[in-house]
């Protein structure tokens, strides 16, 4: 696909499509997609269906920088990952501590809402594949791929429907390979590259992974 077929109607639409390149995984043993919160989790949904592999999320909070939290400077991801740019001339330490603190309470909030009492899935010598709805400047999605590495995955895919060419590019560099099907050199925000971009709510992030958690135990029973 290119970015001709851009927009996406919504997070749905982008995540049937993003499944059908990732279409090689499906039926791989112990693959699992883990979807970023809160807007990956819709597209998660889609490609681990797709797949037939289990869906979980990792949490990673964007830290943005003292009174201008548009522009991110580093994330923070489960497992104590911390990934950070230089904070910007004349902001206070105490600033940047406080949104530190902030988003590690928020994190750690969100990872006891969205799970219910479910443990975090193993993933040491698993293939995965972390997904999100978009790619900007990639920071949030390097803070996830080094909160994964951190427990030796077999192999670590990201995935995304639509990035900036630069962001897929940073993260190669690192050694990840990406799945993306619309790379742009112009990327701006991801919403301008959906039709339909409503804010996910905590209630739909729960509702969508205890539908993907109970269809993927009916599958495994199936099988049995």
């Amino acid at each position: 696909m290119t970015d001709l077929a851009l927009p996406y109607r919504d997070r749905v639409h982008a995540g049937r499509l993003l499944a059908g390149a990732l279409a090689a995984y499906r039926g791989r043993p112990g693959l699992l997609v883990l979807a970023l919160p809160r807007g990956g989790v819709a597209v998660g949904r889609e490609v681990a269906r797709a797949l037939e592999a289990p869906l979980d999320v990792l949490v990673v909070r964007k830290l943005g920088y003292p009174g201008h939290e548009e522009y991110a400077m580093g994330a923070i991801a489960s497992g104590g990952v911390r990934v950070m740019r230089d904070p910007p001339p004349g902001a206070a330490p105490q600033a940047v501590a406080a949104v530190l603190a902030r988003e590690e309470a928020e994190l750690l909030r969100r990872e006891q809402l969205y799970r219910r009492q479910r443990p975090a899935p193993g993933i040491t010598g698993r293939s995965v594949i972390v997904v999100d709805d978009g790619l900007a400047t990639g920071a949030t999605m390097r803070a996830a791929v080094l909160a994964i590495r951190q427990q030796q995955p077999e192999q670590l895919v990201v995935a995304v429907p639509v990035g900036s060419a630069q962001g897929c590019r940073e993260l190669e560099d690192q050694r990840t390979e990406v799945v993306c099907p619309a790379r742009l050199d112009y990327f701006g925000a991801v919403s301008q590259w959906y039709v339909d971009f409503p804010q996910a709510t905590d209630e739909e992030v729960r509702q969508l992974l205890d539908d993907a958690h109970r269809e993927h135990e009916q599958q495994a029973s199936r099988l049995q």
